[in-house]
């Protein structure tokens, strides 16, 4: 079985802009077969973090939520909070973030930012999924009681996942602070002490209080460590390593099936959107963006959510590397932009997982749309 991919490039015209033709791409997807009249539509978003600037830019997303209302759907903009400490990580920090970052009621055409998993993500469902790492799986709320699903997602690269697409945005994304710390909780940290230089940056952004300081050396305490991984990203001088082999395949793994829980409900009603623009190598959950490893592609819809992410990483990886970017490995097209990013990170295994417990499939076809041409005269 092979799914539908609909590919379109950022080239506009007079005839037609960029914003109506992403309007364009998404009837073309089939938008109208997914959403009825009077839908709650969770629109799931990652609004970034203050001082992150490679996240969508709203006027795309006010796009998406006027083509819902369109159809006479009742669209609503959704994150759930973070695990780590940062600007999303409460309610109210969280929609004042997305505020700050342009998403508001009045620049999203009216419609409303609902944190999903409530004031301190604790707003949550327990779904039945079943599966070898999770028997239930806890997802926000505001998201499992929507009628109607469509996923945003920006591609780009991802430290633990490799990269992060649809499935991140929709198993992580979702869940609450309960599920995402059960996603991490096998990703034990260490630190390299040699390179330690006891900043204190680590046990300052902990959210478990889970590292000290002795001796001017940093310590984690494992039965406190929540596995959110804040200290990895927080290292300046990158001490902070993970046991890769044995913990990211299950954190992959467990992200997957907290997909499968927030799509279990919703059959027929999901549509995926990638951005494959500014691919960052790392997440939007940072209050920095790094230069793109490779030049903007476009943007990719369909209603299989294993596809789109294949063929979103499938796009990037037949790209040049740009110069002079953190991606100093296999920079030439065809090479695999997300293994020279993050080498010990075996990315393919959360596609593989993905369709082995029925999410999808791999297996595409990428129908790329053509631009209207110029209006004469």
């Amino acid at each position: 079985m092979t799914a539908d991919v609909f590919f379109m490039d950022l080239t506009a015209t007079s005839r037609e802009n960029l914003i109506q033709k992403l309007a364009r791409l998404m009837i073309k997807a089939g938008i109208k077969d997914v959403l009825s009249e009077k839908d709650l539509t969770a629109v799931k978003i990652h609004f970034g973090e203050q001082g992150n600037t490679s996240y969508i830019r709203p006027i795309y997303i006010r796009e998406v939520i006027r083509s819902a209302r369109d159809l006479g759907a009742n669209p609503f903009l959704t994150d759930a909070n973070t695990l780590y400490v940062g600007t999303r990580s409460d309610a109210l920090s969280h929609i004042k973030t997305a505020i700050e970052n342009g998403f508001s009621y009045s620049s999203m055409d009216g419609a409303p930012v609902i944190i999903a998993d409530g004031i301190r993500g604790k707003s949550e469902t327990a779904v039945p999924v079943d599966q070898k790492n999770c028997k239930e799986v806890y997802i926000g709320s505001e998201i499992v009681d929507a009628d109607a699903l469509i996923s945003v997602a920006h591609f780009k690269g991802h430290e633990l996942a490799g990269f992060g697409g649809t499935l991140k945005n929709v198993g992580m994304g979702s869940a609450s602070r309960r599920g995402k710390l059960d996603q991490h909780s096998n990703v034990s940290p260490k630190i390299k002490r040699k390179t330690c230089i006891g900043c204190g940056e680590c046990a300052a952004h902990c959210p478990g209080s889970a590292i000290y300081l002795e001796e001017k050396k940093a310590f984690i305490n494992k039965e406190l460590c929540i596995g959110c991984g804040e200290c990895i990203v927080r290292c300046p001088t990158e001490s902070v390593k993970i046991n890769w082999n044995q913990t990211v395949p299950v954190f992959l793994e467990k992200m997957m099936e907290y997909s499968l829980g927030v799509l279990k409900d919703k059959t027929d009603k999901t549509l995926f959107i990638n951005f494959i623009t500014r691919v960052a190598p790392k997440c939007d959950c940072l209050p920095y963006s790094e230069s793109p490893i490779v030049n903007d592609i476009g943007v990719v819809i369909s209603r299989d959510p294993v596809a789109i992410d294949q063929a979103s990483a499938d796009l990037v990886n037949g790209q040049q590397g740009l110069p002079h970017t953190v991606l100093t490995d296999n920079l030439g097209p065809g090479q695999d932009k997300f293994r020279g990013l993050y080498p010990d990170v075996d990315w393919e295994h959360q596609l593989e997982y993905a369709e082995k417990i029925g999410l999808g499939t791999r297996k595409y076809s990428l129908k790329k749309m053509k631009t209207l041409s110029y209006k004469k005269g």
